[in-house]
């Protein structure tokens, strides 16, 4: 327990000897959005010893600021917390002028193992502070809190770095994917000993080697290891050519914006000219016209109301997932040991089974596709018009997606900081690097482990099951329901077969965080999680549930009460052993190969079977209060900024993330007031880049590529691609 109280070792305040450390400052190039030329200009050994010494013997008071925005122990240890941050702001806004030159702030992020040999203990510094500083005693030397092995306290402080290390090793996979880690470092650390992550406040010309050095003043050396994390200093965020075409593009935009808006509000409002004599292009960037569309719903004969509830709940529980995911993330948990109990509860279930809502909107992508060109279309137009397919898919996903891209390389890198925005500029990084595979949709087989949006792998296979689908289409499309059910179901089996086949050889476990198979989950997420063939199962569900709502449109079916009634009740069951599967997998002692393979393969098809049949019998009147619920109008919008609400929700969370100067404490109750902070400000964003950007290209869209046959529902009545499944020709 003495080590604990070492930590203050390496603060500026310590005078008892010398410390011989060492660093190995590993900056991984996604961390390069930082200038890192700076961070090494600013080193000036001569400067660092100049200053110090003189604010020791002139200005303590400085030195007490360095002190102050210095880390302490950490609290909450026997919970798992090993961290403390100091203070972020504080440090960076120390500024002082001294003779020759002037003293500012630098942050730096320690790594200190406790499982290392500690020099001798050395005696509190005495330090002068000025009349109007509070009198301050300082203890006389260390406690002595050394305690056997056995005691009650030190069994639960072991208990609790065991389960901080199962707790960082379940977590540090998904981590990686996420841009919150780049390396195995830190998994070789939490296995090793228990490691302490500190923020020091020095000099701006100082390292910490060089700092204590100076302020170290015994005649035996000492050694104390620990590894330099990284830097920060204001303005060290490199401005780079694609903020400023960034910028310029949100400028640009934003002026059309308000012009045509001044347009249609002089047009329409204030001269009330006929419609027939206002340009239709002047008005596509209206931000008064485009809203009204958004806000406005007219009843379409054919059209699936249930979808928008069903989208509208699929983004939600996506969201409220992320906003766990992200707050349990190991760099900032402040009790690990807790979030990990939680986490292999029954209790989390709702959350630990989040991931396969997004198979929900695979099979509506499938579904979609389907219904709306079945009875459109025949195989020759088809292949005829195969350009415009796929150039309408992709143009439609266009303009919403670059946007995002260009905030995540800009303003979101701008718009905030603190004391882990290095894995905000992580994200900055990687799409200055990676944003052309993104826009290409192939980031899932390019670069899977450094996406730009690391969540845009849905859209990449989205997309790639689009321009494979007409590989079924072409048969389905001919009227003959034969070859159409034949093409249908031989699909599916094809994919399930070739991608039980792949999980049966591969071994994957069963889901992105399990803390039975820590060291799996990178392996999971880049080879499993965002693979078109282990994804697409759902797609292919959703195709078949198409082709049968479309052969049964307009018809009225009859299914008697209690064949319907079996139908629910089998639905229901499916679903809730799939969610409960959650359950078994997340255990600590959970080692079933076979069950991981079986639920990899069969688990997504088996809920998208439970999602058409639940839109089947919406449509056609089996649906209850269940259809009551989906179709209520009141999902219209959020349904309609889905798409815009996906791409922008993760990455605004992982900026809140990055801001906080001390570990967040976890609780399933702030959690929730979370998401409803999270949820508030995705519908906001996405509204803005819905209204600015998506839907005034959307016009220009249709305009350009009009002629081909008319489209079920207007494009700004329908704006976005989540609820755009349908394929535009």
């Amino acid at each position: 327990m003495n080590s604990i109280y070492l930590l203050f070792l390496i603060t500026i305040f310590n005078n008892g000897g010398i410390v011989s450390a060492h660093f190995d400052m590993v900056v991984p190039d996604s961390k390069n959005a930082f200038d890192l030329n700076l961070y090494e200009s600013v080193l000036d050994p001569e400067l660092c010893d100049h200053q110090l010494r003189y604010i020791q013997e002139h200005e303590p008071q400085i030195l007490f600021e360095f002190f102050d925005a210095s880390f302490r122990t950490p609290r909450g240890i026997l919970t798992g917390n090993v961290r403390d941050f100091g203070n972020y702001h504080q440090c960076l806004g120390i500024s002082h002028e001294i003779p020759g030159s002037v003293v500012e702030g630098k942050y730096c992020m320690l790594h200190l193992p406790l499982n290392q040999n500690w020099p001798s203990l050395p005696e509190w510094p005495n330090i002068t502070l000025p009349d109007e500083w509070p009198d301050i005693t300082w203890p006389e030397g260390w406690p002595d809190l050394t305690l056997p092995e056995s005691h009650p306290r030190m069994v639960k402080l072991i208990d609790a770095a065991e389960r901080s290390k199962k707790y960082h090793l379940a977590t540090s996979g998904f981590d990686r994917f996420n841009g919150a880690a780049e390396d195995d470092t830190g998994i070789g650390a939490a296995l090793a000993s228990l490691t302490f992550e500190l923020g020091l406040c020095l000099p701006r010309a100082c390292s910490p080697h060089t700092a204590l050095q100076v302020l170290l003043n015994s005649t035996e050396p000492a050694s104390i290891d620990f590894t330099e994390s990284y830097y920060r200093l204001p303005n060290d965020k490199l401005w780079v050519p694609g903020e400023y075409v960034a910028f310029s593009i949100f400028g640009f935009f934003i002026l059309l914006v308000a012009l045509s808006t001044a347009y249609d509000i002089r047009c329409n409002i204030y001269l009330q000219k006929d419609p027939k004599q206002i340009n239709k292009l002047l008005l596509a960037f209206s931000a008064y016209t485009n809203t009204h569309r958004l806000v406005t719903y007219k009843p379409v004969p054919g059209a699936l109301e249930c979808l928008d509830g069903i989208r509208t709940f699929a983004m939600m529980w996506v969201i409220i997932g992320h906003t766990f995911v992200t707050q349990t993330s190991s760099m900032i948990m402040a009790n690990p040991a807790d979030a990990l109990a939680w986490m292999t509860s029954l209790d989390s279930i709702w959350i630990t089974a989040a991931p396969i809502t997004v198979d929900t909107f695979f099979m509506l992508s499938g579904l979609l596709l389907v219904y709306t060109t079945a009875g459109k279309l025949s195989s020759m137009k088809l292949l005829k018009s195969l350009h415009l397919f796929y150039l309408n898919r992709l143009l439609r996903m266009f303009p919403a997606l670059a946007a995002v891209i260009l905030l995540q390389i800009s303003i979101f890198n701008r718009v905030a900081d603190g004391p882990f925005w290095a894995v905000e500029m992580t994200h900055t990084h990687r799409c200055r690097v990676y944003w052309w595979s993104t826009l290409l949709h192939i980031q899932n087989f390019v670069n899977p482990a450094h996406m730009c949006l690391a969540h845009s792998w849905y859209l990449a296979i989205d997309v790639q099951l689009h321009i494979l689908s007409p590989l079924v289409l072409v048969w389905v499309l001919t009227g003959r329901k034969k070859i159409a059910w034949s093409a249908l179901v031989g699909s599916l089996i094809a994919v399930l077969a070739a991608a039980t086949t792949y999980n049966f050889i591969k071994n994957f476990p069963a889901g992105p965080i399990i803390p039975s198979r820590p060291l799996d989950s990178g392996d999971y997420l880049t080879n499993y999680y965002v693979n078109t063939l282990t994804r697409a199962s759902p797609f292919f569900v959703g195709l078949i549930f198409g082709y049968i709502l479309h052969l049964n449109r307009g018809k009225k079916v009859k299914i008697n009460f209690i064949p319907a009634t079996i139908l629910w009740v089998c639905a229901t069951v499916i679903a809730l052993l799939i969610i409960y599967s959650s359950y078994p997998i997340m255990q600590l002692d959970w080692d079933n190969q076979f069950a991981d393979n079986m639920i990899n393969s069969f688990m997504r098809p088996a809920w998208a079977m439970f999602v058409g049949w639940m839109i089947f019998a919406c449509v056609h009147g089996y649906g209850g209060p269940v259809n009551w619920i989906l179709s209520h109008r009141a999902w219209k919008v959020l349904s309609r900024l889905s798409y815009a609400m996906y791409l922008v929700h993760y990455p605004m969370q992982f900026i809140i993330n990055a801001m906080p100067i001390v570990p967040i404490y976890f609780d399933v109750r702030f959690s929730l007031f979370q998401f409803l902070a999270d949820f508030s400000l995705a519908v906001i964003v996405a509204y803005l880049i819905t209204i600015l950007i998506d839907a005034p290209c959307s016009v220009l869209i249709k305009h350009f590529m009009g002629g081909g046959p008319k489209r079920p529902v207007k494009v700004l009545e329908d704006p976005e691609p989540l609820e755009n499944k349908k394929t535009y020709i």
